[in-house]
């Protein structure tokens, strides 16, 4: 079925098209042969029901509209200008400003093909006409560009929280606990931000340490170059952070579910776009603070003015919270009606729509995949092999990370995600290894599938943006020391568990 599905994709036909029409077949091939029950088949709507009314992922299609919106908004692009300028003018500064950059919209916009597309097509001409070796900089701007794959939040963490959620709850079931423990998406993203800040700190070292060891590779930017202000240091990056702050803040703290956050995400970054196509700053600021505030009294002081009992006090928080959802309300228009004008809103929400449905689609036929494959018995298969591997369970584990690997090379995130590691992780989990840990060395695994030519999608992102000087030999050469970095963050957050186990044990 794997390799029937490889194929497939390689063929050109569509990916969702592919994976359903794949299980079909087999469905009907395993039905002609007497090795599989059809009558499994009418489980499908149950798995449809389940997964299209999942909280969980009602918060992709928000994190989505946030990024969307923060690129269309050219809001990116100020933030990637004003630390280009800052550290410029250091040997490798450039490329650092890259990461760090990178690292800023991953946190806010959770959206690698935004991140690359801004970056190359801003950040690498200026890194080519100051002399920046051009293997070098189209693989470091690949790579920021990935960092939205494992800073939370992430399209990939919240489909890999809700897989392994299942997957460890499978694994209690499997030992006969009744009582069961499950995994939310704010523990999952706890585990991934330390990993992810490794990640930008390896980046940023090897970026150092060429550029002092090669530097025609990564040179400093030239004297003229004006160093930006502390008012556009200001205005170009604390709102992207305070942005980041409200988010995860949010779901890690336990204040409010992934989709409520990524509302707030999705409100925060209309107000931000507002301020950019010329709003009044006063206005979005009140605006701001003023739904925040909101969200808080309405918490800590829940008001009921139909009770009989009413007094002054409920009376007196109706009209307080009134107040704030007017100047919230007013804020939010204005910033909708400037991005419309400018014509992002509508852009916006199509792109939104296209993203959200082309993942949703996968999801749905990956759920069709996965049961046909239950039913021929490869469920039992898989554990099987896994627990016959030399080694144990770091040999099995070892084998799984070797196979997501290389399926990185043809299958995209989402498919490897929703397809494999329902039918791995719970074997895995029965092993031995702890299920955020897996998580995370899983999510960077798969944030390199973006890097691995030939479908690694942050390569054909680049490809589409980069200048003419820039061939596709050097895009695919200058990922390659990239990927051996990944490799090696992999490596250190294996060796070392509390990396990723450290934040969530104290958070949760």
């Amino acid at each position: 079925m794997f390799a029937a599905l490889i194929g497939a994709i390689l063929l050109g036909y569509p990916v969702s098209f592919s994976i359903a029409g794949v299980a079909s077949i087999f469905a009907l091939l395993g039905w002609l042969t007497g090795s599989f029950d059809l009558s499994l088949l009418g489980a499908l709507g149950q798995r449809i029901f389940g997964l299209l009314t999942n909280d969980v992922l009602i918060a992709i299609p928000l994190f989505v509209f946030m990024g969307v919106v923060l690129e269309k908004s050219r809001i990116a692009e100020d933030l990637l200008e004003t630390m280009g300028r800052l550290f410029g003018r250091v040997r490798g500064g450039l490329g650092v400003s890259v990461i760090l950059v990178g690292a800023l919209l991953a946190a806010s916009t959770g959206i690698v093909g935004a991140t690359v597309v801004a970056m190359g097509m801003i950040a690498l001409p200026t890194m080519l006409r100051n002399g920046y070796n051009p293997k070098l900089a189209s693989g470091v701007v690949c790579t920021s560009g990935t960092l939205g794959q494992i800073i939370p939040p992430s399209t990939l963490l919240i489909i890999l929280s809700d897989v392994m959620s299942n997957a460890y709850q499978q694994a209690q079931f499997a030992q006969g606990k009744f009582t069961i423990e499950t995994i939310s998406v704010g523990q999952i993203f706890a585990a991934a931000l330390m990993p992810g800040l490794l990640l930008v700190g390896i980046y940023i070292l090897y970026m150092l340490m060429r550029a002092w060891l090669i530097p025609t590779d990564a040179p400093a930017m030239s004297e003229s170059v004006v160093k930006p202000t502390a008012r556009e240091i200001f205005l170009a990056v604390v709102p992207p952070v305070l942005l980041i702050v409200a988010v995860l803040g949010a779901i890690l703290g336990g204040v409010a579910t992934p989709g409520e956050a990524a509302s707030v995400g999705a409100v925060g970054a209309l107000l931000m776009a507002g301020v950019r196509m010329k709003a009044s700053p006063t206005l979005m600021m009140a605006g701001g603070a003023s739904l925040l505030l909101l969200a808080v009294l309405a918490g800590l002081f829940p008001v009921r003015i139909q009770r009989s009992d009413a007094g002054l006090f409920e009376w007196s928080m109706a009209f307080l919270f009134a107040t704030l959802t007017f100047i919230g309300g007013m804020a939010l228009f204005v910033s909708l009606k400037r991005t419309f004008t400018n014509s992002i809103l509508k852009p916006t929400l199509s792109s939104t729509m296209v993203v959200t449905a082309m993942i949703f689609a996968t999801i749905l036929t990956a759920s069709i995949f996965s049961l046909v494959f239950v039913g021929l018995g490869g469920e039992e298969r898989i554990t099987e092999i896994l627990k016959s591997m030399p080694g144990g369970p770091t040999g099995a584990l070892i084998f799984c990370m070797a196979i997501i690997f290389v399926l990185g090379f043809f299958l995209d995130f989402v498919e490897i995600t929703v397809i494999l590691l329902p039918l791995i992780a719970p074997a895995l989990i029965l092993m031995g290894h702890d299920p955020m840990w897996l998580a995370v060395l899983i999510a960077i695994n798969l944030q390199t599938s973006f890097l691995t030519p030939p479908f690694g999608f942050s390569l054909f992102y680049l490809r589409g943006a980069a200048p003419k000087e820039i061939t596709t030999g050097h895009i695919y050469l200058g990922v390659v020391p990239f990927i051996v970095l990944q490799i090696v963050g992999v490596s250190l957050i294996w060796l070392v568990p509390k990396v990723a186990t450290w934040l969530p044990g104290i958070v949760y």
